[in-house]
């Protein structure tokens, strides 16, 4: 069932290359002259996406291509035909901002073309695409008008009948030299010109939202296989299955205005690679099946798109399916959810902030445990407060899905800002790996680990010593980083062929689709390369060894 909150990829191809027309060189062949006459330049394109009340993203006018000779932003003062704009990262929010002020200068963007390096985005202090409140219509609170994303412009969600690419690096190389080369030229017959073959129209007429296209099968719906795992497993037929359970929680999924180019590196993924490293040093623990209560570990994708992965994880869990066989939600005692943690080193300490849902006493004994495993971690500097008690509630998270589906729910967001986002690239594609700390990460990772053993153990007699033996993997929690923020090694790398064999050397936590019914047994060609690592994970971490069943 669509829902109103869900968006939908329409069916698509996309294609970019420019001409160079005036080329003399010698021609032995068709061939010849076409691959001297065009390049084509990789990149990461802007798709057009749908919801029940229309569409959002970038697309071509119609199912044409688009033929438009580049201009640099900075000389486009006034276009008098349709034109394809060069624009740096640093022009982004300005060319955006003109766009929707003025009409007769959007009439005339044919397209546009945005340059990327390391030298211009270290230059860039802040950008986020997203909203000031992202996904604000999931809040369990009316204060929707909180600004948790100050720097947010919104502009990712608005429509633009124009195609949009980032540029590799590379790419971004070989268009400035021509376009210097056709400025500094004075031949009226030589010109510099783009063609975008971005085709993101439905394939029937009339279908221009998910309700519709996905009636007439003209699109896929967004989506994928979020993964939960329990330490120790769960026997269902032993009574140690009415155990109360924690669930602790994370995403693995980001978005961005460039959909190929999502790593999300503070936004989630420094909370996903904490809760692994966390589940990794528990795994190491001895006397886990003498825990009084049950651990278990939900990692949820979909989350940057109407919480799909969590909400539907609630749903399996209302029809008792075989996803989520041994599980009660009624038994919950408690939430964690791990939220972005990559960033709260500051001046020698590492300090983070826990965001609750209100008063109870799971609460109490949660936020009592995160305390006793901040002080076990003196000697590295580890600080834990709670959020301020300004804050309207707690920030986008995936804690809200469950808040809207029983609003008594007990939980706590462990992240590493109070008041607004400490992520200055939020929902953008230059959330990567440079805007993450490895120490932070293993802090949060420890944080969660000993909370967590403090929590499952529920006894106040609970030894000094056994929370200090509880140690994260720092060489973990960087290989980690190597595999999933980068693509040296990145889904190459030796820990997740281990598990898989992947698809994709370069990782990009942009949610995928649904391709076929979702299954509790999918077709493993159908599910995502992160989903398959993490599922395969976890299984091993949380395993009984053999020798011992």
């Amino acid at each position: 069932m669509a829902s109103k909150f869900v968006y939908f990829l329409s069916f698509f191809i996309f294609r970019l290359h420019f001409a160079l027309a005036g080329q003399t060189n010698l021609m032995e062949s068709v061939p010849d002259l076409h691959n001297s006459m065009y390049k084509v330049l990789d990149g990461y394109p802007c798709v057009r996406l749908l919801n029940l009340s229309g569409e959002i993203g970038c697309s071509n006018p119609g199912r044409e291509k688009v033929l438009a000779p580049i201009i640099r932003f900075k000389n486009a003062n006034e276009l008098s035909q349709s034109s394809a704009i060069l624009l740096s990262m640093g022009e982004f929010q300005n060319f955006f901002k003109r766009i929707s002020n003025d009409s007769t200068f959007a009439r005339n963007v044919g397209g546009v073309l945005v340059e990327s390096g390391a030298e211009p985005q270290n230059m860039l202090k802040e950008f986020s695409p997203a909203r000031k409140f992202p996904q604000a219509e999931f809040s369990p609170y009316r204060s929707t008008n909180y600004k948790w994303n100050p720097i947010g412009s919104g502009i990712m969600w608005n429509a633009y009948n124009f195609p949009v690419f980032l540029l590799s690096e590379s790419g971004t190389l070989t268009l400035q030299e021509e376009v210097v080369r056709n400025e500094k030229s004075k031949k009226s017959y030589t010109s510099v010109v783009a063609e975008f073959d971005l085709v993101m129209q439905t394939m029937k007429a009339g279908t221009h939202d998910s309700e519709s296209c996905l009636k007439e099968e003209t699109c896929l719906p967004l989506g994928g296989y979020s993964v939960w795992s329990s330490l120790r497993p769960i026997n269902i037929s032993s009574s140690d299955h009415s155990k109360p359970i924690i669930l602790t929680m994370a995403s693995m999924d980001s978005a961005s205005f460039f959909r190929d180019k999502s790593l999300g590196a503070e936004s989630p993924i420094s909370g996903l690679i904490a809760l692994m490293a966390a589940v990794d040093a528990l795994s190491h623990v001895d006397g886990l099946d003498k825990l009084s209560k049950q651990l278990v570990f939900l990692v949820s994708t979909g989350e940057a798109w109407g919480y799909l992965g969590s909400r539907r994880f609630l749903l399996e869990l209302d029809l008792q399916s075989d996803a989520v066989r041994g599980l009660n939600s009624s038994l919950f005692e408690m939430v964690v959810e791990v939220g972005s943690v990559g960033k709260g080193f500051n001046q020698g300490i590492q300090n983070f902030y826990a965001h609750s849902t209100g008063v109870s006493s799971a609460l109490n004994k949660t936020l009592d445990a995160l305390k006793r495993a901040q002080d076990s971690l003196k000697s590295d500097n580890v600080t834990i407060s709670s959020a301020s008690a300004s804050n309207p509630g707690i920030p986008p998270s995936s804690l809200m899905a469950f808040l809207k589906k029983n609003s008594l729910t007990s939980g706590i967001v462990l992240e590493d800002f109070d008041t607004v986002f400490s992520n200055k690239f939020y929902h953008s594609h230059l959330d990567e790996l440079s805007n993450v700390n490895s120490s932070s990460i293993v802090a949060a990772a420890s944080l969660i680990a000993r909370t967590l053993y403090t929590l499952a153990s529920d006894t106040k007699d609970l030894s000094s010593s056994s929370l200090t033996a509880i140690k994260v993997n720092v060489s973990l929690v960087e290989e980690l980083m190597g595999c999933l923020l980068r693509c040296d090694p990145g889904l190459s790398c030796e820990l997740v062929k281990k598990y898989i064999s992947p698809t994709d050397t370069c990782p990009s936590h942009y949610v995928g689709v649904i391709i076929d019914e979702p299954t509790s047994t999918p077709y493993p060609p159908y599910v995502g390369d992160v989903s398959r690592f993490l599922w395969n994970f976890l299984a091993d971490r949380t395993s009984i060894p053999r020798e011992n069943t």
